[in-house]
C-alpha cells in the first residue's frame, strides 16, 4: 500500500474517521492505531506481521529486564544478547543470501566446485528501520536517556507507527514514546500538513517518477549505448530522484503524523547545498546519520584518539553504513567512498582556507561537495561493479552515441536542484498564511491538489527507492 495510491488514501481516511471519537479515550485510541498500522503492514505480507510483533515483543522484554537489573554486568549482559537478537534477524533476512553468494564465488575462484545454497529469503519490507527503532530504545534504556516503557502498546505502536514502518524517518524512543504517555493534540493542525503532503506527491509522482522512466533507468540499463552528456546529465538526475522519491516518503510521514496528532523530526535538510561532506551527512537522511553516530561512531570512540583512531572509527561506521542500504559490495564500495571522503576531509581539511570563506569559494565548494555525491550515486544505483567501470568508461570515452535527454527531463533535474533554493519552513509560512481557512476547505483543496498531481504523473507509481532497504 504506496502513499500515493487511492488504496491508502481510503484507509487513511477510514483510520481517521475511527480515531474521532477516541480523543478522550487515549489507550483505546493507541490500540486502534496499532490495529490500522498492523493492517497496513499485512498489505506486503501478513506473514510478516509476526516478525514485526516478534522484534516488539523482544524491545519490550528488553527493555522492562534492563531496568529491573541491578547489576551493571547484568544489564551489560541483556542489552547485548537482546540487540544481539535484532541484529541476527536483521542478518538473517537481509544478508544471508548475500553471504552465500559471496563465499560462492570464493569457492568457485578456489576451483573447489562445490557451492552452497541458496535460502532465498524475501526481505521484510521496513525490516532495517523498525529493527534500528528497537536496538535504538534499548541502548537508550541501558544508558538511562529514556525511561523505560511499561505499556506493550506503546511499543507496538513505536516499532509499527504505519506513517514511518516501511521507509523512516527513524524516529528516536525519547522523541516518540513521551508523546504516547499523553493524549494527542486535541486542535491538530491541517494547513502545513496538508501542504507537506501536496509537496511530497509532487516531488514523487511528478520529478521522481518520470526522471527514472524517461531518463536515469534507461540510462543505468545500458551506459554503453549513451553520449557523455547523457551519461553526465542521468547521474544528476539520479541524485534529484532519489532526493525527491525518499524526502517525499518523509515529508508525507511527517504530513501524516502530524494529521494523527504526532511530531516526526525533519529528516531532510537541503542537502545539496553542503559545504562538506560532513555537513552532507548532517543533511541527508539525518535520522539514519545521527543513528550511526550515536550508536555506532561514538561507542566505537568516535573522535576521542588521535587522527588514524578517529579514521578507522569513521571508515567502519560508513561501511556498515553502506551495507544498511543492500545486501551487495556495491553498497560497501558506496559507503567506503564516503568514508575516505570523510576521513580526506578531516585530514587534508580542503575547505578551511581564506578562499574557501568567499562568495565565490563557498559556491565552488558546494559544487564539488555535490559532485562528489554524484559520483557516488552513480554507484549506488548502477547493477555491479562491472555497470559502474562501463558507465564512467563510456563518460570519459565518449563511445556512446544515443540520446535520452529531452527539455521535459533538464528542466525536472533543474526543477528538482531549485527546491534547495526555497526555505525550509516554507510550508509553515504558508500555513500561517491560510490559517483561518476552515477544515473543509482544506480538504476542498487537498482534493483538487491530489487531482493535479495525479493528472500531471504518469500511470502508475513505483515502490519509494527506501523500501528496499
Amino acid at each position: 500500500m504506496l502513499f500515493p495510491t487511492l488504496d491508502f488514501l481510503l484507509f487513511f481516511i477510514v483510520v481517521l474517521a475511527m480515531l474521532a471519537p477516541c480523543t478522550r479515550l487515549h489507550e483505546l485510541r493507541k490500540l486502534l492505531l496499532t490495529a490500522a498500522s498492523y493492517f497496513f503492514y499485512a498489505q506486503w505480507n501478513w506473514h510478516y506481521c509476526l516478525l514485526l510483533a516478534g522484534s516488539s515483543l523482544l524491545t519490550y522484554a528488553g527493555g522492562i529486564l534492563i531496568d529491573r537489573a541491578v547489576v551493571q554486568r547484568t544489564r551489560q549482559w541483556i542489552v547485548g544478547v537482546t540487540v544481539g537478537g535484532h541484529l541476527l534477524l536483521l542478518s538473517t533476512f537481509k544478508y544471508l543470501d548475500f553471504l552465500v553468494g559471496s563465499a560462492n564465488h570464493l569457492l568457485h575462484a578456489l576451483g573447489t566446485g562445490r557451492e552452497l545454497p541458496f535460502m532465498e529469503i524475501i526481505l521484510p519490507v521496513g525490516i532495517s528501520f523498525f529493527t534500528f527503532h528497537g536496538i535504538s530504545y534499548l541502548v537508550d534504556v541501558y544508558r538511562g536517556d529514556v525511561a523505560v516503557c511499561r505499556r506493550l502498546v506503546d511499543i507496538l505502536l513505536y516499532l509499527s507507527f504505519f506513517p514511518q514502518l516501511v521507509a523512516g524517518p527513524i524516529v528516536r524512543a525519547s522523541f516518540f514514546l513521551p508523546q504516547l504517555a499523553r493524549p494527542p493534540l486535541e486542535r491538530v493542525p491541517i494547513a502545513e500538513p496538508v501542504l507537506l503532503i501536496l509537496g511530497g506527491l509532487f516531488k514523487k509522482v511528478v520529478i521522481a517518477t518520470y526522471l527514472a522512466t524517461d531518463l536515469v533507468d534507461p540510462v543505468f540499463f545500458d551506459p554503453s549505448r549513451y553520449r557523455p552528456l547523457d551519461l553526465v546529465l542521468a547521474a544528476y538526475g539520479y541524485a534529484v530522484q532519489i532526493y525527491c522519491d525518499f524526502s517525499a516518503y518523509t515529508d508525507m510521514a511527517i504530513g501524516f503524523a502530524t494529521l494523527l496528532g504526532y511530531r516526526f523530526p525533519i529528516n531532510f535538510n537541503q542537502p545539496y547545498r553542503a559545504r562538506s561532506l560532513r555537513d552532507f551527512w548532517q543533511r541527508w537522511h539525518i535520522s539514519l546519520s545521527s543513528w550511526l553516530r550515536d550508536y555506532l561512531y561514538k561507542p566505537l570512540g568516535g573522535s576521542r584518539g588521535d587522527r588514524w583512531f578517529t579514521a578507522r572509527n569513521l571508515m567502519i561506521t560508513m561501511l556498515l553504513g553502506g551495507i544498511w542500504h543492500g545486501a551487495a559490495w556495491k553498497f560497501v564500495g558506496w559507503g567506503a567512498l564516503h568514508g575516505a571522503g570523510l576521513v580526506g576531509e578531516r585530514f587534508l581539511k580542503p575547505w578551511d582556507g581564506a578562499w574557501a570563506r568567499t562568495r565565490f569559494g563557498r559556491l565552488v565548494v558546494v559544487v564539488l561537495v555535490f559532485h562528489f555525491v554524484c559520483l557516488g550515486w552513480i554507484l549506488f544505483r548502477a547493477d555491479s561493479f562491472q555497470t559502474v567501470v562501463i558507465y564512467l568508461r563510456t563518460m570519459l570515452s565518449g563511445q556512446g552515441d544515443e540520446s535520452q535527454i529531452t527539455p521535459f527531463t533538464l528542466a525536472l533535474i533543474v526543477l528538482g536542484l531549485s527546491l534547495h533554493a526555497v526555505p525550509r519552513d516554507m510550508p509553515a509560512r504558508l500555513a500561517q498564511w491560510f490559517a483561518a481557512m476552515p477544515g473543509w476547505v482544506w480538504g476542498v483543496t487537498a482534493g483538487v491538489g491530489i487531482a493535479m498531481i495525479d493528472a500531471l504523473g504518469p500511470e502508475g507509481v513505483a515502490p519509494f527507492i527506501y523500501f528496499q532497504f
